[in-house]
């Protein structure tokens, strides 16, 4: 199961995709059961205008999506949902698959591709890693960001010793290269670590190293 802990930054939600009326309340009743945030659409055109007035790069969750459906395929949809820019996980769900069809999604960033009829904990579990999955990938994505914002809050002579710092220079020697005093460095590279809240040298590379 999912620890509350890693999710309370967080709402994820199970957007299930799927023309089977009966499969969207069984689904949706299942996950009801495990108090996982869910919503259901019939076709994939349903949910990709649905997708289209959010805030895409927010959402948090995975798609549990059909292969097979009327107008747009799981796999068109798919397509569409990487053009807009989302990055939901994506679990295929079919009665009709075959091997060329599962390596297709899996290739376009699906994350599985599960038959018919399936076991219900098979499913649950697939969603839960999916889910963690995704919250990962937006923590990540999060302090990428607030790392980008603490660089851009150095001064460009901070942004300079910064970058000598984390190629391995010592404060003697950017002090000549600069030919500033080493004292001059010793502050700038002070400032440095206060403003990135880097509580290492090994600390402040793995943050510029987000920004690659």
């Amino acid at each position: 199961m999912i620890n509350p802990s890693t999710t309370s930054d967080f709402d994820p939600v199970v957007h299930i995709v799927d023309d089977d009326e009966a499969v969207l309340d069984s689904l949706k009743t299942l996950l009801n059961s495990l108090n996982i945030n869910n919503a259901t659409y019939s076709n994939g055109q349903e949910f990709l205008d649905a997708i289209a007035a959010t805030e895409i790069h927010t959402l948090t969750g995975c798609v549990v999506m059909d292969v097979r459906m009327p107008g747009i395929s799981g796999i068109e949809c798919q397509q569409a949902l990487k053009d807009l820019g989302c990055n939901l996980p994506i679990i295929f769900v079919t009665g009709h698959g075959d091997v060329p069809m599962a390596v297709q999604a899996i290739k376009e960033g699906a994350i599985e591709f599960i038959q018919k009829p399936y076991r219900e904990q098979e499913l649950i579990d697939c969603i839960q890693s999916a889910i963690q999955q995704n919250i990962q990938s937006q923590q990540n994505i999060l302090y990428a960001r607030e790392v980008a914002l603490r660089i851009h809050s150095l001064t460009s002579r901070e942004q300079e010793v910064m970058r000598r710092v984390i190629s391995g220079q010592a404060n003697k020697t950017i002090a000549t290269e600069l030919h500033l005093s080493q004292r001059t460095i010793d502050i700038h590279r002070a400032n440095v670590m206060e403003k990135m809240q880097a509580t290492s040298l090994a600390d402040l590379v793995t943050m510029v190293l987000t920004q690659d």
